[in-house]
Formats: C-alpha cells, structure tokens, sequence
C-alpha cells in the first residue's frame, strides 16, 4: 500500500514569460472539473500566476488583472549597467493584487524558485517575505537588473530549473506539471531575442524529457512554440491554448482523474 504523503495534489508551473498565461488557462479547467492543488511549485512566469492563484484569486479574476498590460507599460529602458530594462507595469500589478505578504499568509502552500546568482544555484522559497522572491523568481538575466535579497543577487529561476518538480515530488501523491515552453521545430528566428529565448528554452529540454516522466499528468500546449516571450497582447489566445488542452487531457486521463476525485 502507497505511503500517504503531505500533499495529495502537487501542481508545477514552468517558466515561460507570457506563454505563462496559458497556466492560468490550465487551472480554468482544472477547477472546473473540480480539482484544486494543496500545493503549488514555480518558477518565472509559473510564480507570478501560482502566488496570485494562491493568494485566492481565481482565474478569472488574475486574467482580469493583466486585462490591459501592454508591452511599453510592462518594461522601462535603462541605462545598461546589470540588466537593460526594469519590470514596471508587472510589478505594479504583482503588487497591488499580491495581498499576502508572507509565504504563510497564503491559502495554499507555494514554493517558488530563483536562481542565485552568485553562488550559481538554484533557491526554493517557501518561507518569509514574498513579493520579492516571486519577483525574483521571474527576472530574466541580462534583459532585467538582479533582484538583490539577503546581499545575494538572483535571476529568473528557469536559468538552472524551470521547471521545479524536485521541491514537491515527494511530498505529494499525484503531481500534475504543465510546461509552457514546448520545444517544436522553429523555422525561422525574429532577432537576437528569439535566438536567445530559443537557446534559453533547449538548453533545459533534455532535464524535461525526464522531468515529465515524474508527473502523474503532464500538460504541455504544443501551439504554445508560436509564441514569444512578450506576446502579452495575446494573452487571451495563450490562455485558450492552456485552457483547451487541459480540458483535452482531463478527457483523455478519464480514469485517473476519476480516481484522483475519489480519494480527494
């Protein structure tokens, strides 16, 4: 007989800049069919929407919350001296939603992961303030200025894990992952940007393929290898595609999820 474990839902939230809206399609049709994770892991894109879904929000209301970001509100140019641009309009929205203070004020427990810079390692934190290691969490290297916490400076946890199923994995009896960065084949690449973004994304495709073999479920929307880093403005077709394959996956994992309700 399986060992009851803390949790009995784990749920994993990749990276992925705004492809991450499709996590809050993800948890749409999750929650509909009545399934809720006790615990949340992420990194990036995947800390921002699991600390906001949470704080209590739903889905509905954290799509309502980016409902008019657009690109030239999101960053701010800067003199280049650690990063290039500074997060604005993110962060004020982070902010003003962002209730909680602290890790233990949230309603579910969450685990975000950031990348220390200096000692180039990855962090898990779980405990303590936590606007700013969410935020942490999700500052890409080079483009963003680090986020300096405790005189450790950190940058975006996709660097070394993006996707962090390790902090959960043996703490829950089913663990459901969803990756936003599907690695297909790309034609064509539109700047330095999308040649960077591409070799960011493959350099931890081969821990995924053996990553997703340890989720119970993996949801990963291959239409999603059509979109950039900063599609914000396409927010609501990101979604969609997070939305619908879950909505594919419930239908086609039938027997383990009506298990999964059971045992609930």
């Amino acid at each position: 007989m399986a060992t009851q474990k803390k949790y009995k839902i784990g749920l994993v939230l990749s990276g992925g800049g705004a492809k991450g809206f499709a996590h809050i399609g993800v948890l749409q049709a999750l929650n509909e069919a009545g399934i809720y994770p006790d615990i949340i892991s992420g990194t990036s894109a995947g800390a921002i929407i699991g600390a906001l879904y949470a704080d209590g929000n739903s889905p509905k209301d954290i799509m309502q919350m980016f409902a008019d970001l657009k690109l030239p509100n999101y960053i701010k140019i800067i003199m280049p001296k650690n990063g290039l641009l500074k997060m604005t309009g993110l962060a004020k929205i982070v902010s003003q939603n962002l209730h909680s203070k602290t890790f233990e004020e949230l309603k579910i427990p969450l685990i975000v992961t950031a990348t220390d810079l200096n000692n180039g390692k990855s962090e898990h934190f779980s405990k303590g303030e936590l606007y700013k290691k969410v935020m942490a969490s999700a500052n890409i290297p080079v483009l963003f200025q680090p986020i300096i916490i405790n005189d450790i400076s950190y940058v975006d946890g996709g660097v070394l894990n993006n996707f962090p199923i390790g902090p959960i994995e043996k703490k829950c009896n089913f663990i459901i992952g969803v990756n936003t960065n599907p690695t297909c084949f790309q034609k064509e690449f539109q700047g330095l940007i999308s040649v960077a973004e591409r070799s960011f994304h493959l350099s931890f495709a081969a821990q995924l393929i053996k990553d997703k073999k340890r989720c119970n479920i993996f949801i990963e929307p291959t239409a999603l290898s059509n979109f950039r880093l900063f599609d914000i403005k396409k927010s609501k077709e990101i979604y969609n595609l997070g939305y619908k394959e879950t909505k594919k996956v419930l239908t086609e994992n039938k027997v383990k999820f009506a298990k999964l309700l059971i045992n609930k």
